[in-house]
């Protein structure tokens, strides 16, 4: 009919571009923050709070697997259950119109790809104070039996810190598609590899089960990159670069970086070895040899509790007042 306004695309065929403005669950959807091959990122106004919010819509296809739909609300519950100040909180998860989607914090700053992307190399501190809020984070998620599996530059959002001691505010985020680690596999239940090929760990491409220490191997890779500003191995294609996370001993940084101390590379490499059980136990572990190595000297351990102030510092603010990512 004339005057009428033109028919929407339903969800599942739509393109990320042709849903702004359009309301799903409760969220309207404003414009689109990033993209992937299992999922686009709105922002978007939750309109029962007033707040705004990071939405996440799945690939149309995920949830037409019954496995991955069910696996995909337990874990989302898990992942809502975390409380940690260097996670990205999830508010809700659920389906509509056959799209599943996560509802999350948002947080106003920028990724640390785009951080690398502007700046190359970081400073031997400044990847240490990264680096530590990465690995609390991970940690905690480990304590829960779940293993992220996909820790790159892409997934750790830097915000503005409370202080001159803390100027970055690190949070990790995309734990929505994580898998239990007493169940995992390198591939999906519905056939797709969880993982980015810069920084996955060799038990994940071999198909073995994994628990923390693969995020281990994968936060070695983005460490190795904070440094260097290129990821460990550099190959032509993915077979050559998946054949050199299997079979290839690490680089030495200090071949990249020469003004680096000697300890940082062979923590580099006991963190990126090949087998599960010859790497650091835990991710605070492989950090405050990190930091030693560095020369950063602080112990790592509780550095993020809450609790009384250290050194006449004030303590860090609730939760809620945290900052909120933007690219």
């Amino acid at each position: 009919m004339p005057g009428e306004p033109p028919e929407q695309p339903s969800l599942a065929a739509a393109e990320p571009g042709e849903l702004d403005g359009r309301t799903l669950a409760g969220y309207r959807l404003e414009h689109v923050l990033g993209r992937g091959g299992m999922a686009v990122v709105y922002r978007a106004e939750d309109l029962r709070l007033g707040r705004t919010v990071a939405v996440k819509l799945l690939a149309p296809e995920l949830a037409r697997n019954e496995t991955f739909r069910k696996r995909f609300v337990r874990e989302s519950h898990i992942a809502a259950s975390l409380d940690h100040p260097n996670i990205v909180p999830v508010y809700d998860a659920g389906e509509v119109e056959g799209v599943l989607y996560l509802a999350m914090r948002y947080v106003r700053g920028r990724d640390l790809r785009a951080l690398l992307d502007r700046e190359g190399p970081l400073t031997g501190a400044q990847t240490v104070r990264i680096a530590v809020q990465v690995a609390s984070a991970l940690d905690a998620a480990h304590a829960r039996e779940l293993v992220h599996r996909d820790v790159k530059p892409g997934n750790v959002l830097i915000a503005e810190g409370t202080d001159p001691d803390h100027p970055e505010h690190a949070y990790l985020t995309d734990f929505g598609l994580t898998k239990k680690s007493l169940s995992l596999t390198g591939l999906t239940s519905v056939g797709q590899f969880v993982g980015t090929l810069d920084y996955v760990a060799p038990e994940q491409i071999s198909g073995k089960p994994v628990d923390g220490r693969c995020d281990v191997y994968s936060l070695g890779c983005v460490v190795f990159e904070m440094l260097t500003g290129g990821p460990p191995y550099l190959r032509d294609d993915d077979l050559a670069l998946l054949w050199a996370h299997l079979n290839d001993p690490p680089p030495d940084v200090r071949e990249r970086r020469a003004d680096l101390p000697a300890g940082v590379g062979a923590v580099l490499e006991r963190a990126m070895a090949k087998r599960p059980e010859a790497r650091y136990g835990s991710c605070l572990e492989f950090v405050a040899e990190l930091r030693a190595a560095v020369g950063e000297g602080r112990a790592v351990r509780g550095a993020f509790r809450e609790g009384p102030s250290r050194e006449g510092r004030p303590p860090l603010p609730p939760a809620w007042a945290w900052p909120v990512f933007d690219p």
